[in-house]
């Protein structure tokens, strides 16, 4: 069965406060931020380009990323777990897409990958939750 690749998210709340709440219920789930983009400022910086509030986090639970890395070396190019952060229908709303942790056990042959996927696809639909997020 095929994953959905992005778990998309909906939030009542201006892209920075969605932010925060994301970053807070990421923390309480055991996850970490190791990368952040400015999508928005790096397309004005570099291109001359105007758009919308966007925001690339790279999320990882240390203990699943190393788990991971133990059962399959090259699953790091499927880490860290990418979460999209933009502007929805309104500045007031912002719509969250997280990289579903599945696709990591779809590419690889490897049952203990599956266990790993399926315990962060809990952890991050949890924080999801917490943020009061409707899908």
């Amino acid at each position: 069965m095929n994953a959905p690749s992005v778990l998309t998210y909906h939030v009542a709340a201006p892209l920075p406060e969605a932010e925060a709440l994301v970053r807070g219920a990421l923390q309480q789930q055991g996850f970490g931020i190791l990368t952040e983009v400015d999508v928005a400022a790096t397309l004005r910086q570099k291109l001359g380009i105007e758009t919308k509030p966007y925001r690339i986090l790279g999320a990882c639970n240390p203990k699943l990323a190393h788990a991971s890395l133990e059962a399959e070396p090259d699953v790091g190019a499927f880490l860290p777990c990418g979460v999209a952060l933009r502007e929805g229908a309104s500045p007031d709303q912002t719509t969250v897409a997280i990289q579903n942790p599945q696709l990591m056990a779809q590419a690889f042959s490897s049952p203990a990958l599956a266990a790993l996927a399926a315990d962060a696809l809990a952890r991050l639909t949890a924080a999801m939750d917490s943020v009061g997020a409707a899908t």
